[in-house]
Formats: structure tokens, sequence, C-alpha cells
């Protein structure tokens, strides 16, 4: 049987002036025409040739020799071409584009963009792009604890965390705990693998490891202090929620960063307040 949206090798079963027929075997009635650009020279009755298929602009079954940049069931970035009333056009390495329906989009995208999609078979028996692309993922990836990899977020969950296509085609998820800025769908994120899970997914943090991140959060907490004009109006029992939304670190991370500062005499810290200190140790008045 002959594949939509695959790649599979077919027979020359015969020739016209337009091009070459293929089929499975030799004596198929049912057939697929190869353009004659796409004709490999010299090529004859017989001979096999690998071949992807899709339907033209007038939903004919043809085939290609062309290589697309996705296959059916696969994700993949592509380049938006066109949005017009029905949705947005893609390319996918072919000459005709492909259908994004505005249904199967998880966010409005626009001309000159890219977007992650998988390739599927509509109800009317054509190939078509989703932005849903949870399903089409694969959990087997070739990564282990603390490994860098590299994704897009395809999906926000407010129960869950930060969906994440890493290489754009493994299931990877920043859990909720993990989450310590705004993200949105498209984003391109680079991320620490803290688990693999049995089931072959991969918990991610965009953080390092503490003893690597916490010069950094150090770096961060100064800054918030200078915003404040040298004193942050709060102490060392300051609430989760207000060290998330103005450092987006967790307590521990906090907790670690002000702790590296006070050892190095950069800060003081009182219940009511945070000040950073002078050059020499001493603290701003």
């Amino acid at each position: 049987m002959m594949r939509l949206g695959e790649v599979q090798e077919l027979t020359v079963l015969r020739k016209a002036d337009f091009g070459v027929f293929l089929g499975e075997n030799p004596g198929d009635e049912e057939s697929v025409l190869l353009p004659g650009k796409q004709v490999p020279e010299g090529t004859e009755i017989g001979d096999k040739i690998r071949v992807f298929l899709y339907r033209d602009s007038r939903d004919r079954l043809i085939a290609t020799t062309a290589e697309p940049k996705i296959h059916l069931g696969e994700t993949a970035v592509l380049p938006v071409r066109q949005v017009t009333k029905i949705g947005a056009f893609l390319d996918m390495g072919l000459e005709k584009d492909l259908l994004l329906p505005y249904r199967e989009q998880v966010y409005p995208v626009k001309e000159g963009s890219s977007c992650l999609v998988a390739l599927y078979i509509d109800r009317s028996g054509r190939l078509a792009a989703t932005m849903r692309v949870y399903k089409y993922l694969s959990a087997d990836s070739p990564y282990q604890k603390d490994d860098r990899v590299a994704g897009t977020v395809y999906e926000i969950s407010d129960a869950f965390g930060v969906y994440v296509a890493v290489d754009d085609r493994y299931c990877g998820l920043i859990r909720k705990s993990e989450v310590y800025r705004e993200f949105r769908p498209g984003d391109k994120v680079e991320c620490r693998v803290l688990k693999v899970r049995e089931d072959g997914k991969l918990d991610l943090t965009t953080r390092d490891k503490a003893y690597l991140q916490i010069s950094q959060d150090a770096e961060l907490v100064l800054r918030v202090i200078d915003e404040y004009a040298g004193a942050l109006p709060f102490g060392e029992n300051v609430r989760p929620e207000v060290i998330r939304r103005e450092f987006g670190l967790s307590k521990a991370a906090f907790k670690r960063a002000v702790g590296h500062l006070l050892k190095e005499g950069k800060i003081e810290m009182t219940e009511k307040t945070i000040r950073r200190a002078a050059e020499g140790g001493e603290v701003k008045k």
C-alpha cells in the first residue's frame, strides 16, 4: 500500500511524456505519478525510486524525490510562509506548502516566523500540521541526568509546569516547582536534565547545580538591592512568593545566595532589611 506522508521505495511501472508512474510491484493497477523533472536520468521500467508521497494543489496523490523537512508522525520547526483566512502555510521543503489550520494553532503564528509542529493526516485525507505535538514526541532520548539540552516550549500548564520539546522531538517538562520566570509557547530554552523518568520522559531545569548557580544568584540579589537604592524592604523572614516575584528564585536558592554574600561581607541582613555593604565591609547608611 502506498503511504501518504512517508518516504518509500516504489517501482517504475510505465513511462509517459510528462513523467513516470510508480507502484509497489510490477503489474500493480494502483500507481502514482512522479513528474518528469523529478525523474532521475536514465530511469527505465522496473527501476526502483525512493520517493515521498503527498497531494498536489489539485488534491492528486503525487510523488517527489525531494526530501521533505518533516515526515508523517514526526515533529519539526518549520518556517511560516503565509497566513490566510483558513490558517498558516508552512514551508515543508516541497513545491506545495503545508497547511496549519487555525484550530491546530496553540498561539497565532506570523509570516516570517517559525513554529514547532507535527505532521498528520486530516479527516479529508490530506497532510496537515498541528502545534499540539505532545503525542508525537518521543520518550526515547539519549540524554542522562545533568546533561545540557536545548528545546522549544510548546505548552504551559498551571498545574504541572512548562512542557519542552527537547531537540524538538523528545518529551521534557520543567516542573512547576522549577519555574522561576515567565515562559511562552515557542520560546527556545536551554536546560539541564534533572531526572530521566521511568517512562523515558525528561524532568528539566533552567538552572545549574547549586554550587555552580550560586554566584549568578548572588549577583542577581545584589542587582535587585541596588534597584532598591541599597536596601531591600524585607529581611530574612521574607515570604517565598516575594522572593519569586522579586528575584525569580526559590527560597532555598535565595538563602544560598544571601549566605554567600554574607560570607563575602557584601551585605548585612536583619529581620526587616537586607542592605548592601560599602567597600571595606562597612554597611551603607
